[in-house]
């Protein structure tokens, strides 16, 4: 923790003198010089407990700690027009050690695969006419760790109605990823599969928010998303009925088919209720209910509370059995309870601070939130999570 409050306070201090030397009124004029809009900081640590890890077929500690670092920019200018043009830049970096992984050589006290750092740049660049009430965007991304690599791109197309109330969006995005082929080492041989294999991404996403009145919006989303190549993952053991083990073996396409609804209301001045559901199925036969609440409500002008609960309820596929349950009748089989029935819960809190004078009497950093939550579910799955973000704007 140590390493993340260092780079959160080097932070402050440069937002510090940039704030010094920017004029405190720029409402007169829109400037076509590149602006500053916003800058988030986010850390986080997770950690999670269980005893159905894949890697050993079903059984075994699934162990797993993660800390998380993201910087988040967010730049603007108008142009000569009047058009606004966003750029969005976001850079992670994760650390995470997993004894489950580490279990891919069960001979190995520890191996190279018990902690590993994922890399995850993006950038994201919008042109948004106002009077028109009209945007288009274009994204790049990337992630990087060293069994898995991810390239990304995104274009998306929104659009105000005539009155302002409603917004249509559509987005489609893609993902090329590369997976290598590290196989639990009773399976390795001369003729076992290396180097890495494909697997290909493509999400549609059509959008339609509403304000109903001045205290209720709506958001309606579907998602269609096509997954195709090598979609199972090298190192995960499968344990048949008779003893032995091979490798995980699951279908190379996947049609996913989430709906969704989010719904705020604004409860007097002081509190929000948010809540949203989600259907999920696919064509693996896997379906999912999804209900989520959360409640900010302002307790002072400069403290607000956010209490939140989600809960998940999932009717797993048929090409999962636990360990020892599967058969040589079987073409396709997985023991990741991932892919389990099973019912979650994940509920804990956030509180916000954003004083007048900003946070340590920096006035552009003007938000610290820090959130807590508990996830549990019914396989035994536990985890923890908190995380901070420093917003300046």
């Amino acid at each position: 923790m140590k390493k993340i409050i260092i780079t959160g306070w080097t932070l402050m201090c440069l937002l510090q003198l940039s704030a010094q030397n920017k004029p405190q009124d720029s409402t007169a004029y829109k400037s076509t010089k590149l602006k500053i809009e916003e800058i988030n900081l986010v850390s986080s640590m997770y950690q999670q407990h269980g005893n159905n890890s894949s890697v050993t077929g079903g059984i075994g500690t699934e162990k797993l700690t993660d800390i998380s670092n993201t910087l988040d920019v967010t730049l603007f200018k108008y142009d000569k027009a009047g058009i606004r043009h966003n750029w969005n830049i976001e850079a992670g970096i994760d650390h995470y050690s997993s004894a489950s992984s580490d279990k891919i050589d069960l001979q190995a006290n520890s191996s190279a695969s018990s902690a590993d750092n994922r890399f995850y740049p993006s950038v994201t660049y919008s042109r948004e006419n106002e009077e028109k009430g009209q945007t288009f965007s274009l994204g790049l991304s990337s992630s990087m760790e060293y069994d898995y690599q991810s390239f990304g791109g995104a274009i998306g197309f929104s659009k105000l109605t005539k009155s302002k109330n409603g917004e249509f969006t559509a987005k489609f995005q893609t993902y090329l990823d590369q997976v290598k082929m590290i196989l639990p080492i009773e399976l390795r041989g001369p003729e076992a599969p290396s180097g890495s294999e494909s697997r290909n991404t493509f999400a549609g996403s059509l959008g339609y928010s509403q304000i109903v009145n001045k205290n209720f919006q709506l958001l309606f989303l579907l998602d269609v998303i096509q997954q195709s190549g090598y979609l199972s993952l090298p190192f995960h053991r499968v344990y048949f009925t008779d003893g032995t083990v091979h490798q995980e073996n699951l279908p190379d396409n996947r049609l996913k088919l989430p709906v969704s609804v989010r719904g705020s209301y604004f409860l007097g001045d002081n509190i929000i209720l948010r809540g949203y559901y989600r259907y999920y199925t696919d064509d693996w036969k896997l379906t999912a209910h999804t209900l989520d609440l959360e409640v900010p409500v302002k307790i002072s002008p400069y403290v607000s509370v956010s209490p939140f609960y989600r809960y998940y309820s999932q009717q797993g596929t048929n090409f999962f059995k636990g360990y020892q349950e599967h058969t040589a009748a079987s073409e396709f089989f997985t023991s990741n309870y991932d892919l389990s029935t099973f019912d979650s819960h994940f509920f804990g809190a956030g509180i916000k601070f954003t004083p007048l004078k900003g946070i340590f009497g920096i006035q552009h950093l003007n938000t610290l939130e820090v959130r807590y939550g508990h996830y549990n579910r019914s396989t035994g799955l536990g985890s923890d999570i908190i995380s901070i973000n420093l917003k300046y704007k």
